[in-house]
């Protein structure tokens, strides 16, 4: 695509990795998928030096909470979950679960 100098450009993290050009079903969630790349750390010089921290923390947070909740399941027709329509956050609007 040419972008003719003056055009704008606006970069959109939750559209990575969602290009139904490259993925078969970009919608869906799929922890194993090929060739997707992590952006919201940035990428080389502006990747971000807390970028490391942050994936502790998660990874201590996650496992804290399964190991709190092994019964914890979603509590919902995955049909009925809804997206926001934020231009900022990729996400569900609400995600309702089942602790036991």
């Amino acid at each position: 695509m040419t972008i003719k100098a003056g055009e704008s450009v606006v970069v959109a993290l939750q559209a990575a990795n969602r290009d139904p050009a490259h993925f078969p079903e970009p919608d869906q969630l799929d922890l194993t998928r090929l060739g997707a790349v992590h952006t919201a750390f940035g990428h080389g010089v502006r990747h971000c030096v807390g970028a490391p921290l942050a994936r502790v923390e998660a990874r201590i947070a996650m496992g804290a909470l399964l190991d709190r909740f092994p019964g914890l399941r979603l509590d919902a027709d995955p049909g009925t979950l809804t997206r926001n329509t934020s231009m900022i956050m990729n996400g569900l609007s609400a995600l309702p679960v089942r602790l036991r």
